[in-house]
């Protein structure tokens, strides 16, 4: 199973502590696999775990790098962050779509892509 082969069926979430301003933040990543949907050739990565974020998103330069096809928007749309103010990176302009693998599981989405990001995918609410 080609979940197996890129090493999606790894313990679902590691916790990752770190120290912001005096203060304790928590990270809780997923291992997850994507697969290209064209070549069905398949990544493994760690994909932050975002209740604040609104669908799943990532990162154009990672997504280009991997070779996965872009699908250009007819309209951008535009991008607030929690504050409420628009995202300095720009609206989205494209999306890719990918087979996520997580734990025996396929889910075929479409993944929002965002310009200079921290994380290489972001997992939010639908």
């Amino acid at each position: 199973m080609l979940a197996t082969i890129i090493n999606a069926d790894t313990p679902a979430s590691e916790e990752k502590v770190r120290k912001a301003e005096g203060r304790t933040l928590r990270e809780v990543m997923v291992k997850i696999g994507l697969e290209r949907i064209d070549t069905q050739k398949g990544v493994t990565v760690e994909a932050l775990l975002n209740s604040g974020v609104t669908g799943l998103v990532m990162s154009s330069e990672f997504a280009k790098k991997q070779g996965f096809k872009l699908k250009k928007l007819e309209r951008p749309m535009n991008v607030r962050n929690v504050d409420g103010l628009l995202n300095k990176k720009g609206p989205i302009e494209y999306t890719v779509e990918v087979n996520i693998y997580n734990q025996g599981h396929r889910e075929r989405m479409e993944i929002d892509m965002i310009r200079r990001q921290k994380w290489t995918v972001i997992l939010g609410m639908p």
